[in-house]
Parts: structure tokens; sequence; C-alpha cells
């Protein structure tokens, strides 16, 4: 998750307490967030205001040529001499619904070419209708955005949104975008079975193997969230621990893709020559099933890696501690919490997306 998304999820969860808590702290403009007060008030305004609007537009060109950002709006700024420009005070956006449906509007038509990643969120509503709308703009992978206010080209640069350099233009006009390869967990199940003989996944010549066991499993997969065509896609997975001597974690069904062989538990995968992945396309690499009895040991812990040529990796894990995983598993064979909520807590608790 980056700088960015990090500020507007803790905005979206602890909504009115973040913004308290920076205007505690002094939270200073850095250079993934603004703070702005909305202009746009009262009942004559039919649209955002100009002034909102040129915010609005120098944010999405700076934040999107660069890495990224978030805008604050609703709270006041004061200038510390020592660390810049600091939340000082709530100062909330009146009727905050009619403010987002503006700065819904306004996206499309504040840069050139449009950013159509950008986000808004209300953060808390008072009983008048008033509150906080967080705008997060991720770094845009057509680069670069021109402002449709001036014609500028903007980039973040400490606390503040400038016209970029020429040398920086001509790097982002000779920038070639870059393949956005994203993990996708599809198809997931949960069972509870019974280890009759039919299914030998103890045989009989093992000593006091379980009875009752729950396997878990799900689909990889691999999707092009870019503009560009993406080649060479691999995925690496390594088992660390299967959390106990019955238990295990199976790769199947990764034919259609090259296989390099590595250490035991450990599997890498990467696309055949002639394979492109275009714009939005998704992949399958491989199935996983995972095995787990009441016998643990240890804790779960599978490792894995996902990416493409000229893209950056993005790393994946799931781990389970292993008094937890033992309750997950009990729960499992009882069927206390119902197929749905426990499949919920397995991907939501366990699977770690780590950018």
């Amino acid at each position: 998750m980056s700088r960015a998304e990090d500020i507007f999820q803790k905005l979206i969860y602890f909504g009115e307490d973040a913004i308290d808590e920076f205007i505690i702290n002094q939270q200073t403009e850095e250079l993934f967030l603004d703070f702005k007060q909305a202009v746009s008030v009262g009942k004559n305004f039919v649209t955002l205001h100009r002034d909102d609007r040129k915010n609005l537009s120098k944010a999405i060109s700076g934040f999107g040529n660069s890495e990224g950002g978030v805008i604050l709006w609703g709270v006041e700024c004061s200038r510390d001499i020592e660390v810049g420009d600091v939340a000082k005070a709530k100062v909330k956006v009146k009727n905050v619904h009619r403010f987002l449906s503006w700065l819904e509007n306004a996206i499309s038509g504040c840069t050139i070419p449009s950013h159509n990643k950008v986000r808004n969120h209300i953060i808390s509503v008072d009983e008048n209708g008033d509150g906080f709308v967080a705008t997060y703009i991720p770094k845009c992978e057509i680069a670069p955005l021109m402002s449709t206010t001036n014609g500028a080209i903007y980039i973040r640069s400490g606390s503040n949104n400038v016209p970029a350099p020429y040398a920086v233009i001509a790097g982002m006009f000779g920038r070639r975008p870059q393949p956005n390869v994203e993990l996708i967990i599809a198809n997931k199940y949960l069972e509870a079975l019974e280890n009759i003989d039919e299914d030998m996944l103890y045989p009989k010549s093992i000593d006091n193997p379980p009875e009752k066991y729950i396997k878990i499993g799900f689909t990889v997969q691999a999707a092009n969230n870019s503009n560009v065509i993406a080649r060479e896609i691999y995925l690496t997975c390594r088992t660390e621990s299967t959390s106990g001597e019955y238990n295990k974690v199976r790769f199947l069904n990764y034919n259609q893709m090259d296989s390099i062989p590595g250490i035991e538990g450990q599997l890498n995968l990467i696309t055949r020559p002639e394979l492109r992945l275009p714009p939005r396309g998704i992949i399958k690499f491989c199935n996983v099933e995972i095995i787990l009895s009441p016998l643990i040991d240890e804790d779960l812990m599978v490792d894995g890696v996902i990416g493409a040529d000229e893209c950056a990796p993005k790393d994946f894990r799931i781990h389970i501690p292993k008094n937890r995983l033992r309750s997950f598993v009990a729960k499992a064979l009882r069927d206390d919490d119902g197929r749905e909520a426990l499949i919920n807590e397995f991907f939501g608790e366990f699977l770690i997306n780590m950018e």
C-alpha cells in the first residue's frame, strides 16, 4: 500500500478522530497530504467554486504526476515558521453531499488527459449536513497530466504543487509507461472433511492419522491494471511452514505455465514467451489447496511474489499464528460461524498484500 493510500484508508477507518489527531499533533502538509478549506458554500452555487476547482486541478496534476496524495477538505492551515503549513482547525464543508457531487462532476475536466482513478470519500456528516471529504489521487500511469485551469503541468515538491521544470516534463514524455500487475485471489472455498479411504489424504500406513481436516482452496490470478501490454508475468510461492507434519500446501493445475524447478515447497511459474497480457486482462496461474488438521505445532506461513517484465514486484503472504490457527480449524470443523464467515476471516485477516 502506498503512503497516499495509507493516509486515505486511515481517514476512512478512523473518520473525524483522524482529523482531530492531525490538529492535535499539528500535522504538516507534506508530499502526500494537502489541507483545503472549501469555498463552495451557501445556496447560490450550482457547481464547484472556481477556487476549489483550481485547487483540485492543481492537486490532481501534481499528485498524479508524482507518487499520489490526498486532499482533506475542511481543515484550516496556519503557517508555522519552523515546520511549515500545519493543520490548525476544522472548518466543515457546507452541505457535504452536495460538495461531493460537485467534486465528482469536476474531476474529469480538471486535467488533460483526465485521471479516472481519483476517489472521494465523505469522512463525517453532522446533523446540519456539514462535514469533511477526502480526495485520493493515485499516481497516474498516463503521465504527464496538465491542469486545465492554466495549462501547466505540476509535480509535488515538498508540501506544494509546483509547475514542472522543462527537464522534468521532457523526462515524463520520454518515460515509457510500465505495466502494473496485481494479485487476484478467486474461487475461494472451505470444506470440512473426514479422512475416508477414498480420499487417501492420510494413508493408513501413517500412525494415528487425523480423522478430520479442513481444506481451503483458491485460485491465484494476475490482472494487468495498466494501459500497456504485460509480458513475462511470473509467480513465486514458497511454503515456509505448513504448521505441522499432517498439514500440506498443494499447488495444482499450472501446466499452462513454464515451471522452473526450485527447492521443496517452492513454486516458480512464468508465462511462456509468446504470451502477452493486454490492459485489463486477467490470467490464471494455479490452484492452491491448504490442508489443515487439528494437529498444529507451528505458525502457517506462505510467502509469494507476483510481477512482470519492467513491472515492480508485489509481495503477498499468508501468515496465521499457531494459536489462532488452532482456533480457526476448530471453528471450521464445528462450522460455528458458517463457511462464508470463515472464508472472509481467512482471506481478510490472514492474507497480507505488501507493497
